[in-house]
């Protein structure tokens, strides 16, 4: 059987419809995802993320409009050539009176609106606001990520805590077959039936079920307690699996051919390195762009007042256009340069990184639900024939022709049987899960 694994929307590739948020303690597995993605915190900060990559969005298109000041400045002078300046700009010069070379404190208020634009600054402004956009791009493609891993982790602990409740069942049933067994034995050891050896095996089969059953026990605790982290559950509030339900088998991986294509055409993780390596090259084209000339222009209205009443008479408008270049800054333009080359080439060393470790990680995935499946498939024939031997040794025993201790190792050998088969179960969807991970399924 080949599987084939796409993108779709969360609430259809868990197969429900309806709204899933779980009212009780009680969780079902598409109830757990659905809390898990409304509620976990690093769910929550990577759209925080997402906001700050906007907001740096705006902040770099704001270079596209023009800047608008007011101000409101205040000079004092008794400098001739500064107070014959301010008493011009008020429009009250004479000439038939005052001493020019000893004009006394002057005072001047100008409250002035001043505009300025961005004729060209070499294709800077267009390049930053450019890996701005790409940015918000990545921060989106972080949170499908995480989303990505978010829901394997949440489907493989759930999993885990399904394995172990099985084998918790399993582990009490056989603690109950053994004191049975050991309540009889010790009725017939003071009968003179069995020997005393009889019965210290089953006590030590006894303690090894309890063992066992507390290990099993503690595994539900653990597969709990982190679920409850995953969800956004504090320690205190309640966590349990819902019903006893056995997942079906997941079927046969697709060739590996066929899902590395997949995965490299969807992957959120690639797409967000190959989003960074974007924004690399934009960076750099920003940093080369500051060799060029810069021109600005600008605007400004206002007047000049020996006190702060505003008058018409006293208007006056200045405008022009500066160009400017940097003839020698220091080195500081080459060395950004220079960072930004070598921050492009770790971006493109971290998509070809990336790209490998995605390649690793879904081959193993791949093999590890194709040993999981051929091991759910020999246990479930480990199974039968335990349980089969287990039948023919208890009818020899109630004959009389196997001791208690034979009997003891076909219910061992039968138990650890069904054990297997859990286990094998539940690695199976497990490694599923890894191989939707693997493949970028989750977004």
């Amino acid at each position: 059987m080949i599987v084939k694994y796409s993108v779709v929307p969360l609430a259809a590739l868990l197969g429900f419809t309806g709204p899933v948020a779980s009212a009780s303690a009680t969780y079902t597995l598409e109830q757990a995802v659905e809390q898990a993605l409304a509620n976990n915190p690093e769910l929550r900060i990577m759209q925080e993320r997402i906001e700050q990559a906007d907001a740096q969005l705006g902040q770099a298109l704001a270079s596209f409009y023009p800047q608008i000041k007011t101000s409101l400045s205040y000079q004092h002078s008794d400098n001739p050539a500064m107070a014959f300046s301010m008493i011009i700009a008020q429009r009250r010069l004479n000439l038939n009176g005052g001493d020019f070379n000893h004009p006394g404190g002057v005072d001047n208020y100008r409250p002035q609106v001043t505009a300025t634009y961005s004729l060209f600054r070499g294709g800077q402004d267009y390049y930053l606001s450019q890996a701005a956009q790409l940015g918000v791009e990545s921060s989106e493609l972080e949170r499908a990520a995480t989303r990505n891993r978010l829901v394997n982790n949440v489907t493989a602990a759930y999993y885990g805590g399904l394995a172990a409740i099985e084998a918790h069942q399993v582990n009490n049933r056989a603690i109950e077959a053994v004191q049975s067994e050991l309540n009889q034995s010790k009725i017939q050891y003071d009968a003179g039936v069995v020997l005393k050896s009889d019965v210290l095996s089953l006590e030590t089969q006894l303690a090894e079920a309890r063992d066992a059953e507390i290990q099993s026990a503690h595994a539900i605790e653990l597969a709990q307690s982190l679920l409850k982290t995953l969800l956004g559950l504090n320690v205190n509030e309640a966590f349990d699996f819902a019903g006893n339900v056995q997942p079906d088998l997941p079927g046969s991986p697709a060739g590996f051919d066929e899902l590395l294509n997949q995965a490299l055409a969807q992957h959120p993780e690639l797409k967000n390195a190959e989003k960074r390596a974007a924004i690399a090259e934009q960076q750099l084209a920003a940093a080369k762009a500051a060799h060029l000339p810069r021109a600005d222009a600008y605007v400004s209205y206002g007047s000049d007042s020996k006190d702060l009443a505003f008058s018409s008479n006293r208007d006056n408008v200045s405008a022009g256009v500066m160009v400017e270049v940097d003839v020698f800054s220091g080195f500081a333009t080459q060395e950004k340069v220079r960072k930004a080359e070598h921050e492009l080439t770790a971006a493109q060393e971290t998509v070809r990184q990336t790209r490998l470790r995605i390649e690793n990680q879904l081959k193993s995935a791949q093999l590890g639900l194709q040993q999981a499946l051929n091991r759910a498939e020999v246990s479930d024939v480990a199974v039968r024939a335990a349980e089969e031997a287990l039948r023919l040794v208890n009818e020899q025993r109630r004959a009389g022709v196997v001791t208690v201790t034979r009997y003891l190792e076909a219910e061992v050998a039968r138990d650890r049987a069904r054990n297997r088969q859990i286990s094998a179960r539940y690695d199976a969807l497990r490694a599923e899960a890894d191989l939707k991970q693997a493949l970028g399924f989750w977004q």
